[in-house]
């Protein structure tokens, strides 16, 4: 076989860059070379742990609220186009692909203008700038969600691409120092949900059951002190973040947490939620992505606006001591995941390439 040179354009926040690698690994396991193209975000560390290669570009999203910033935004926008051009010259990759986000928006107008087959990805239910204008120029746009509107042969539902999921749950519990109790998991995303740390940590008390908190590093610091926990070793638990996740899943027994594409995660570890959308995420996305969840079982959903420490202690009190509806829910959520996403979204590049 051939070895053939992919592109990914992944960068941002953790939730671009983790699912775009699980595609990078099914590309490498075939015998691919992969390099990706990113900002100066998450990828800067995820990308090299990885073991790929990262070519960094100067791009930044573009503000819905202030028209200078959004002006100097567009200004990088053009320039890091010409970057990712230069790059993709020198590459010459078989095919690129748009891990979602500003930087694919980018490196995928670039792809388009070098007529390089491009393959896009969208993990919410709706479509995102970047890709509402370049599915147009894609082979494929590969959807985590179906959308209303957004069939083939241009649109394809793969699921969302996550890591494989971890499968001991012993040695996850005893990773973390478990015992028998119930294990809560709250988490918000590399730089946290204020409105969700600040229920947790005041909520979530009881010391019968234990909470694995991943506040996020901009809360982080001002939550440490508020952890006082007389139970030693401590059945309150609190990380700024939690890289991979999958071990903290796998050891838990509920999930609290946003809805962005995170929850591809939580369905692929079979996780009962309780989840918490956050409230201006673009087209409220995040709402729609929990309501799916809820209303195949697998999910109740707290507005934010309504969330509260009570609201969150009563919610996670009620399943817990209903142990046949979490296993519902739990059922319920292993039935959403899509493991072969990945497997599925490399197939597409490698089609793309002429090498499928």
């Amino acid at each position: 076989m051939t070895q053939r040179t992919f592109v990914i354009a992944a960068g941002g926040t953790a939730g671009h860059v983790v699912p775009a690698l699980a595609v990078a690994d099914e590309l490498r396991a075939e015998g691919h070379r992969v390099v990706v193209v990113g900002g100066d975000r998450e990828e800067v560390r995820l990308v090299p742990e990885a073991g790929y290669e990262l070519r960094r570009i100067d791009v930044q999203g573009l503000s819905r609220s202030n028209p200078l910033k959004a002006a100097r935004a567009g200004g990088k926008a053009v320039r890091a186009t010409a970057a990712a051009r230069r790059i993709l010259r020198e590459l010459e990759p078989a095919a690129v692909m748009g891990g979602g986000g500003y930087v694919a928006g980018v490196v995928g107008a670039a792809a388009a203008s070098l007529r390089i087959p491009l393959v896009l990805t969208e993990a919410d239910s709706h479509l995102g700038i970047s890709n509402r204008l370049l599915h147009g120029r894609a082979r494929r746009v590969c959807l985590g969600f179906p959308i209303a509107g957004r069939e083939e042969p241009t649109f394809l539902v793969t699921g969302r691409p996550v890591p494989p999921p971890c499968t001991d749950r012993a040695a996850a519990r005893a990773h973390f120092g478990l015992g028998e109790e119930p294990a809560v998991l709250v988490f918000g995303g590399s730089l946290g949900a204020r409105s969700l740390n600040e229920a947790a940590i005041a909520g979530l008390t009881d010391p019968a059951v234990a909470v694995l908190h991943a506040s996020g590093r901009r809360d982080h610091a001002d939550l440490v002190d508020r952890v006082t926990d007389p139970h030693p070793p401590g059945h309150y638990r609190l990380f700024d973040y939690l890289s991979p996740l999958s071990q903290a899943l796998a050891a838990s027994d509920l999930v609290v947490a946003r809805s962005g594409g995170s929850i591809a995660e939580i369905t692929a570890h079979g996780k009962p939620a309780i989840l918490v959308p956050y409230p201006h995420a673009a087209a409220d996305h995040q709402t729609a992505n929990a309501r799916w969840m809820e209303q195949q079982g697998a999910a109740i959903v707290i507005p934010d606006s309504e969330l509260s420490a009570e609201k969150l202690r009563r919610t996670v009190d009620g399943l817990l001591a209903d142990p046949a509806r979490l296993r519902a829910m739990a059922e319920a959520s292993a039935a959403l995941a899509r493991p072969d996403a990945a497997a599925a979204i490399a197939a597409e590049v490698l089609a793309a390439g002429g090498a499928g």
